[in-house]
């Protein structure tokens, strides 16, 4: 609905005066208590006060005991707003709800914006009866507002005294009250839609600002939500983005709602999701009732704007914005501002991915730098190392400096797979590296160092977190966790050695994931306790591999090695 220019002051006396062009002697010797009147009806601050104000003086000039204005929404299909006079709070209490002006003789104004003169409303067909404890009246007088042609909304006058009709002159005043009531009107609706679209234009910056500074997107997300919720005067705000899948799941919530929870997500085969992801927007009247709306996100709302959030061609995900069940409909004006305010959202949304990305390109490009300059710097210069030991070995040495330069080429060689483990994790995405079997592993291990005493050597083989599945990666971590409690509680051991192996092959050649746990203890004592290693065993078989125990790594085989094995 178009906003009408308010009235000048001069076009406003203009119109007046020829309004009063035909009136009798008698009634134009009142003109000067009407300009006198109309004078101080806009004394009141604020639209209301200054409409009750203009109710109180319609009353006194028409000689009408009750008197009232009903303000069209911004569709014109309905009252935004009544202000009435002559009807004490406490029949306005027992009357409840205010009229809509959907029906009766106030619908029949809006639909058909003409004056209605009436000597007993109670007899015309197009009366609605009255609501329970409703005053009763009889005599009435309906006048439309209007301003450069367009409605704005009605005067309602009733009950003459004496029961006696409503004059010509009657109407005239009330029509020359009418054009300062379309003047408040006309600028109350010019200043409310300019602070609407200051509040919106003022929540897409703040969206903007939180998704491209903001480093954690989750908190960013729920500033979209809350963004939305007060701009919209929503219940909550809901930000939705779409799933691999090909639904939305709900990743924001404004507030704490009963049946709206992050995480749900909704179907991709639902006629919302669909809708929505073809980047058409939704306004419903009544959500908890509309068939094509999922029960968690319909609950007990009412009116509802659902938004795509789509930005160069692309549909991110959605918003929704809904309203308790009685509030209003959301007008044109909102509608074309929370469009707008979706599209700022998705471009900043889009703009903040893009960023992230940026930023992850350039942390793995470091990392590629660092993997690079390990293995071609570093491991080359332990490796020639190892090799001038191993020459300096063949030489005339006593026996002890054998046994130093052996222990000192083993220590390179375990020295040089734990820098190649290291480029491994480097060459995985960060995400990879902590959820990978890489670091279950070493949790394990740090977690077993506490109760050992020390700390079990590791190396790993292979690109262990990109080789091993979900599945053979937790039963590998179950049989780590429980040879290193054997260790522990029987072995008495003073060395561990851990090798997870992603290079193996199976006797029949397949591809598999290799676990070897080895100790220098007392080994497996003749007629022990073998319950655990039957775990092992059947750990392994129930994925296709097989569990083995063999010598440790103590002097003379002492100890024992545990082999474990499944199918990548």
């Amino acid at each position: 609905m178009k906003v009408p220019e308010p009235l000048e002051p001069l076009d406003a006396v203009t119109r007046a005066a020829s309004s009063l062009e035909g009136l009798s002697v008698e009634n134009t010797a009142r003109v000067p208590e009407l300009l006198e009147a109309m004078c101080s009806v806009g004394t009141g601050k604020g639209l209301h006060t200054t409409l009750k104000r203009i109710c109180e003086t319609a009353a006194e000039l028409a000689g009408a005991r009750y008197a009232a204005i009903g303000v069209l929404d911004e569709a014109g299909e309905g009252l935004s707003d009544f202000v009435a006079h002559g009807v004490g709070e406490d029949v306005a209490r027992r009357i409840g709800r205010r009229p809509d002006g959907r029906t009766g003789l106030l619908g029949a104004l809006i639909r058909h914006p003409e004056a209605i003169r009436l000597a007993d409303l109670t007899t015309d067909p197009r009366a609605a009866g009255y609501p329970p404890g409703h005053p009763p009246m009889r005599t009435f007088l309906g006048v439309p507002i209007r301003a450069q042609g367009e409605a704005l909304g009605n005067f309602y006058l009733a009950e003459k005294p004496g029961g006696g009709e409503f004059s010509d002159y009657d109407l005239h005043m009330v029509r020359v009250l009418a054009t300062d009531a379309a003047n408040a009107i006309g600028n109350a609706r010019l200043y409310e839609a300019a602070r609407q679209r200051e509040r919106w234009i003022d929540g897409s910056v703040a969206v903007t600002t939180a998704l491209l500074t903001s480093g954690d997107a989750g908190h960013a997300l729920s500033v979209v939500a809350e963004q939305a919720r007060r701009l919209a005067d929503s219940v909550i705000g809901v930000v939705l983005l779409r799933t691999e899948g090909g639904g939305l799941e709900v990743v924001a919530v404004s507030a704490e709602h009963p049946t709206v929870k992050r995480k749900y997500v909704v179907p991709a085969t639902n006629p919302v999701a669909v809708t929505l992801l073809a980047g058409e927007s939704m306004f419903l009247d009544d959500l908890a009732t509309d068939p094509r709306v999922t029960p968690a996100l319909a609950a007990d709302f009412g009116p509802g704007m659902l938004l795509p959030l789509r930005a160069d061609g692309r549909v991110l995900g959605a918003l929704a914005m809904p309203r308790a069940r009685g509030a209003r409909r959301f007008g044109e004006r909102e509608r074309t501002m929370a469009d707008q305010f979706a599209a700022q959202a998705a471009l900043a949304l889009m703009m903040a991915e893009a960023q992230r990305d940026r930023e992850r390109l350039a942390v793995l490009e470091d990392r590629d730098r660092i993997a690079r300059d390990l293995h071609d710097l570093v491991i080359q210069r332990l490796f020639a190392t190892g090799m001038t030991l191993a020459s300096a070995q063949r030489g005339a040495v006593a026996a002890e400096v054998h046994q130093g330069i052996d222990k000192a080429v083993d220590e390179l060689d375990v020295t040089i797979q734990e820098i190649r483990t290291a480029i491994f994790a480097l060459q995985q995405g960060p995400a990879e590296a902590l959820a990978g079997v890489r670091t279950r592993v070493l949790r394990e291990i740090n977690m077993a160092a506490v109760p050992l005493g020390f700390r079990p050597s590791h190396r790993f083989l292979g690109q262990v977190d990109a080789a091993v599945g979900e599945l053979a990666g937790k039963n590998l971590i179950a049989a780590l966790r429980e040879a290193l409690s054997n260790a522990f509680r029987h072995a008495h051991a003073t060395r561990i050695e851990v090798v997870v192996d992603a290079t193996a092959r199976l006797p029949d050649g397949r591809a598999a994931v290799r676990l070897s746990v080895a100790d220098d203890g007392v080994g497996i004592p003749d007629g022990g306790r073998r319950s655990g290693l039957r775990n092992l065993a059947r750990r392994a078989e129930s994925l296709g591999g097989s569990s083995v125990c063999g010598p440790g790594i103590g002097r003379g085989g002492r100890g024992t090695t545990v082999l474990w094995e499944a199918p990548l």
